[in-house]
């Protein structure tokens, strides 16, 4: 993905396991490509909860000592990007409290579209936040004697949040998973050969673990892991329509991930051989541009039968560069990930195969250096649809007249790339290379059609941006 979009964050848990802290460790790096910012563990020896969260990657967090110091056998992990703003140690997760039945440690991955009232509800009834993040409201509800009295408090607490929402919650002697009702954010099931079940975002998290993937935690559905063993109950009406990001296909999700019932590099491979069948091109090599599109560009090379080429180098030393907190930061990131290989494209006709453009600037700027480099002729072909409409479900595209596509036609948006030819992919194209029906996948950044009402001015990036100054 082009132009330093944000995006959300990675889960694990895992109970009773005599190496659940360095398990979660493992599957946390694993996952670290959904967040580069903040990583965090809470542990538990079954009766008291121990926590410590720092700014940076896993590794920089982390090192042999403190993973003793946490060492217990049941464990939740959580790795985090942050709106612009809100990079602040107070926003760390997993977040751990104590209230009337004890202690709970969360950790959340997706966004709370109406966190900002129920914030202010707490706020005006005396409750005191200690972060800017939308998921401490979920220790508030929990900690509400009215659904503190219900017949069960936690589902009770979930039917009062709207948006997407995975979460892994650590109580002292038990691990607890839930996905909110639309199935927006993945969230699945694993078991280790001794037995003891684990929790992640992404499947990738179990292969470096040597878990094996059980089943997706289902839409709407709550998870319970204790030595009992687990145990599953609704806390809605599961047939609710379900609206599975399809950005977690297209970009964010790991090519070795099984996501939403299929493989990550398969669907996108999939998505590139449908581009190439829309969005034809004479020319002489197609050019991926690194990571994610080399999946599509594979499948549009395997298609079209031009030749596959590499035209970037890339730093395997830079974070990626939409995670990262500030802009002039995110820029300069990018210019030191891709360098061109120019004797790969100097008096070439390129296909250039991209997985989407937000903003433009980068892809411009990539584009630039290509032409630079000697390029004859570059033709842009992006494997999804127009960008037009911000996302409300946990990813940080910008303010809608900030997106390349909105107000302008490909044509227009073509001239501004200086490219010699620009086709997407289109909405129905990428449709069909997905494994379940149309309706299933929310497709609001592209159609407008948000699965769940929106008050653009109530959001999670709102609630963080604005409320930074209680830290300032």
């Amino acid at each position: 993905m082009s132009d330093n979009v944000g995006h959300y964050c990675g889960l694990f848990g895992v109970y009773g396991h005599p190496d659940a802290v360095e398990l979660t460790y493992l599957a946390l790096y694993a996952q670290q490509h959904r967040g580069e910012e903040a990583a965090g563990i809470c542990s538990s020896d079954g009766s008291q909860i121990v926590r410590y969260t720092g700014s940076g990657l896993v590794t920089d967090v982390f090192d042999k000592r403190k993973l003793e110091q946490l060492r217990n056998p049941h464990a939740i992990g959580h790795v985090r990007y942050s709106t612009t703003g809100s990079s602040h140690y107070q926003n760390i997760q997993p977040f751990l409290a104590e209230y009337a039945a004890g202690q709970v440690a969360v950790a959340h991955n997706g966004n709370l579209i109406n966190a900002p009232k129920l914030r202010h509800d707490y706020e005006s009834r005396g409750h005191i936040f200690n972060t800017t993040s939308d998921t401490e409201v979920i220790l508030h509800l929990l900690a509400d004697p009215k659904i503190q009295n219900a017949d069960d408090p936690l589902a009770e607490a979930l039917r009062y949040l709207q948006g997407a929402f995975s979460l892994v919650f650590l109580l002292p002697d038990k691990v607890i998973a839930a996905r909110d009702p639309y199935g927006i954010r993945p969230l699945c099931i694993g078991q280790f050969r001794n037995g003891a079940y684990c929790i992640a975002s992404e499947t990738c998290a179990f292969d470096m673990v040597d878990a094996e993937y059980v089943r997706d935690v289902v839409p709407g559905e709550i998870v319970t892991i204790d030595e009992r063993g687990i145990r599953s109950r609704f806390f809605v009406d599961a047939k609710v329509r379900h609206a599975h990001c399809i950005f977690e296909m297209i970009y964010f999700a790991d090519p070795a991930s099984n996501v939403f019932g299929q493989n990550v590099h398969e669907s996108r491979r999939a998505m590139g051989k449908q581009l190439a069948r829309e969005a034809p091109a004479n020319a002489d090599v197609v050019i991926p541009v690194p990571n994610c599109a080399r999946c599509a560009a594979q499948g549009y090379h395997e298609e079209s039968g031009i030749e596959i080429g590499r035209g970037f180098t890339t730093s395997h030393y830079v974070g990626r560069s939409f995670i990262q907190p500030s802009q002039q930061i995110r820029d300069l990131v990018v210019k030191m990930k891709l360098n061109v290989i120019k004797p790969s494209v100097a008096g070439k006709r390129l296909v250039v195969v991209e997985d989407s453009v937000v903003r433009g600037t980068t892809t411009r700027g990539k584009m630039g250096a290509l032409r630079k480099a000697g390029a004859k002729e570059i033709h842009l072909r992006v494997a999804s649809p127009p960008i037009r409409h911000p996302c409300f479900y946990g990813i940080d595209f910008p303010d809608q007249k900030e997106l390349i596509a909105d107000g302008r036609t490909v044509e227009q948006i073509r001239d501004y790339l200086k490219v010699d030819s620009l086709t997407y992919l289109s909405l129905d194209g990428m449709l069909s290379c997905m494994t379940f029906p149309p309706e299933s996948y929310c497709t609001a950044c592209f159609s407008g059609n948000y699965a769940i009402p929106v008050d653009h001015q109530l959001t999670k990036f709102a609630l963080e941006r604005h409320q930074m100054k209680m830290f300032e």
